[in-house]
């Protein structure tokens, strides 16, 4: 491996306008993400309403999922990706409008990130595909691990200036400029040159569902990844939920300090997804898995048991850069798998595994935490981790 190859990607002019556009909008993405974990907080003091906020944001996902990988596959994923953006954009206003005017309510939120649960279902198996369209398939592999580096980066930026925000402006001028970052990513998608692709043959929905579930089926290794990542996702769900009950109830630092926790956290995503993007082939991804699962699970407990903010913050660096391992390898070992006509509708599954099973771990930990307390329940996350890793050890034990 070697860093020259890091940024390979980047010599595609389509891949560059992408990477600009979505850095600058998943920044306001993440700003909104953390100051509307913070609303929530501030609203309600209640961990089982930071998990039904989060299952309302993602339940979506989970249950359209197929149908937004669907659409990925049968009509172009540029359109497709710039439409979902535009109504981004509108519910950003709206969160902006309602929180700024005081009219905002936990049944509003609710409401609102149902909303764009349902845009997200239909954006993120359309983004995901058209990776290899705006790069090659000979890069596939680094455009992907530069995209979940750029996602983790403004995971990074993102959330400590919504700390930084919230405290000195409030929420409300969190979602006007996520609101404003979403142009960013329309105008850079507008700006690309994407060749016509040829017409799939029409079938109908539910024939197009029906081969798409079988080719899952049919290859055990798609199947071994997908199962890796529902249980990564309930695993890593509870750290995630209960982040500003271990901000500002264990170690009273308020939204700065959620701010920093996840922003300790997508640093470490960063290093670990560049460090993937060095590779320049698939052989031992599912190693990288295994052993990327087994280092979740131990950062996990230690973050459970950190009796200091200041270890907590090292220990985050270290649950980012684990999971983002695991995160790319999985994404990258299923897209260089599975052949173009089906991209949209394994990618959909694969969405709801990464996900649309969030909102279940949402309310799961939520639940938890509200009878055992929030460092048991991620202590219960680890364990789920690790148990699961060493079954998909053994069912990939000849790849």
């Amino acid at each position: 491996m070697h860093w020259g190859n890091t940024f390979r990607a980047l010599q595609y002019r389509n891949y560059r306008l992408f990477f600009a556009g979505q850095i600058t909008s998943l920044v306001g993405t993440w700003m909104q993400s953390v100051a509307l974990s913070w609303l929530v907080y501030r609203l309600t003091h209640d961990e089982f309403m930071l998990g039904l906020t989060a299952f309302c944001g993602n339940i979506a996902i989970f249950v359209l999922g197929p149908l937004g990988g669907i659409v990925a596959d049968r009509y172009p994923r540029r359109r497709v990706v710039i439409i979902a953006q535009a109504l981004s954009l509108v519910q950003a206003v709206t969160l902006a409008a309602l929180t700024a005017s005081g009219h905002i309510s936990v049944a509003s939120i609710l409401g609102i990130a149902f909303l764009l649960g349902m845009i997200n279902a239909f954006e993120i198996p359309a983004r995901q595909a058209m990776i290899v369209q705006i790069s090659s398939k000979a890069d596939l592999m680094n455009a992907i691990s530069l995209n979940s580096a750029m996602f983790n980066a403004a995971r990074v930026i993102g959330p400590a200036l919504a700390g930084i925000i919230v405290a000195w402006l409030g929420e409300a001028f969190c979602f006007s400029l996520n609101a404003v970052s979403f142009l960013a990513v329309i105008l850079c998608l507008a700006a690309m040159r994407l060749p016509d692709l040829p017409a799939p043959p029409v079938e109908s929905a539910w024939k197009r569902l029906a081969d798409g579930v079988r080719y899952v089926r049919s290859s055990r290794p798609v199947r071994a990844v997908l199962i890796m990542m529902a249980a990564t996702t309930l695993s890593a769900m509870p750290i995630l939920v209960l982040a500003p009950f271990f901000a500002d109830g264990i170690f009273h630092r308020g939204s700065a300090g959620l701010g920093f926790l996840s922003g300790a956290m997508g640093l470490g995503a960063v290093a670990g997804a560049l460090q993937i993007a060095q590779r320049s082939h698939s052989r031992g991804l599912p190693r990288t898995i295994f052993h990327s699962s087994v280092g979740i699970a131990i950062t996990l407990a230690l973050f459970a048991l950190s009796p200091w903010f200041g270890l907590s913050l090292a220990i985050m660096v270290a649950v980012g850069f684990c999971v983002m391992r695991l995160n790319a390898s999985a994404n990258s070992l299923v897209q260089t798998l599975v052949p173009d006509e089906y991209r949209g509708r394994i990618m959909a599954f694969y969405t709801m595994t990464a996900v649309g099973l969030s909102p279940f771990g949402s309310l799961a930990a939520g639940a938890l935490a509200s009878r055992l307390g929030v460092q048991p329940t991620v202590l219960v996350g680890s364990t789920i981790c690790l148990c699961a890793g060493f079954v998909f050890r053994f069912s990939m034990k000849d790849q």
